[in-house]
């Protein structure tokens, strides 16, 4: 009999405070949520519901202080820093809002940089991957283009390339469209959305429902709790009517 695949990320009664001049400010409380390979999840509430630092956590960005955060069915508080460094540089990958590209830097070196990190990528692989992340986000005929003469659109996208260069397990997204006009983030949320299509896991924080509508569940958060997890209705009714054609 197969053993069943542990989900891909998985809390349970997680728990976060801040501890700050020995006054506790609790964050987050009670949270247990599993997500499988291949999702794609907004994470959505208000400023200070406790969002970015649930988002953090499961980025191994920051840790928890109660409760259980298991990775591919690993408790991560086994996990010691060499551990943590590499799956950082090698199982996950970020997109910011501020975009955090080097200006005087093409968008091909840009999106090289994580490569010159890797532990396991070899350099004979690294042009193609880069090429073939900048095709993937349809910005190949900017590949030799400044990051400085790009739109915020493609600034974006650019970023999402890099975090797709290392083929990681998951691609986090904080407020990806939160600098930009609304051609532009529908641009950005396209290109995750094919992402995600061809199989790669996103997990997006995002207080807009416009964007949030984009990702095919949504969990939302509340002063520190999960009040609810769905799935989303117009990304739902979308995929049954292309099932239907």
């Amino acid at each position: 009999m197969t053993a069943m695949t542990p989900p891909l990320l998985e809390t349970r009664s997680l728990g976060k405070i801040y501890l700050n001049d020995d006054v506790e400010t609790p964050v987050l409380f009670d949270v247990s949520l599993a997500i499988t390979k291949g999702e794609f999840v907004a994470i959505m509430g208000p400023s200070g519901s406790g969002k970015s630092t649930l988002m953090h956590i499961l980025g191994f960005l920051d840790t928890h202080t109660s409760g259980d955060f298991l990775f591919q069915g690993e408790q991560t508080q086994a996990f010691d820093d060499d551990a943590l460094a590499r799956i950082r540089a090698t199982r996950v990958s970020f997109v910011f809002q501020a975009f955090n590209l080097l200006p005087r830097t093409t968008v091909f070196d840009n999106v090289l940089l994580p490569l010159l990190y890797h532990p396991t990528i070899p350099t004979s692989e690294r042009e193609a991957r880069t090429n073939k992340a900048i095709a993937a986000v349809g910005l190949t005929d900017r590949a030799t283009f400044f990051s400085s003469q790009l739109s915020g659109g493609q600034k974006q996208r650019v970023a999402i390339a890099r975090a797709l260069v290392t083929d990681p397990e998951v691609i986090f997204a904080d407020e990806p469209t939160g600098n930009l006009d609304s051609a532009s983030g529908a641009a950005v949320m396209e290109a995750l959305q094919k992402l995600n299509d061809a199989g790669h896991t996103i997990i997006l924080v995002t207080h807009e429902s416009e964007t949030a509508a984009h990702a095919k569940r949504i969990i939302r958060l509340h002063d520190g709790r999960v009040v609810e997890d769905t799935t989303s209705f117009k990304r739902r009714v979308a995929n049954e009517n292309t099932k239907l054609k």
